[in-house]
């Protein structure tokens, strides 16, 4: 998985509420099957921080729990929709009709 996959699943699995990097994981494993690494999934809340898409939370202890900003909103409508349209156009390539 690349790091911007990492990054966009962390988006989604913080699309609805707040959550700390455990729980996070837990809603990228429901959503695709798999975990992230430690180092994939840190590395990702990072970079999403850095680029001011996500912001921390008060927490307690280790738990942190961060929350999407509104241009993380944005920045992840965005690219969703431009997934969906890729996988739309390659069904129809398929020839399979999108669900």
């Amino acid at each position: 998985m690349q790091a911007n996959d990492a990054q966009t699943l962390v988006l989604c699995a913080l699309a609805d509420r707040p959550l700390h990097g455990y729980a996070i994981n837990t809603a990228i494993e429901e959503l695709t099957g798999e975990r992230l690494g430690p180092g994939s999934l840190y590395g990702a809340l990072a970079r999403l921080e850095t680029k001011r898409l996500i912001e921390p939370l008060d927490g307690q202890g280790r738990q942190r729990p961060v929350q999407l900003t509104p241009l993380g909103r944005e920045v992840l409508e965005r690219e969703l929709r431009a997934m969906a349209r890729v996988a739309s156009a390659g069904l129809r390539r398929l020839g399979v009709h999108p669900a």
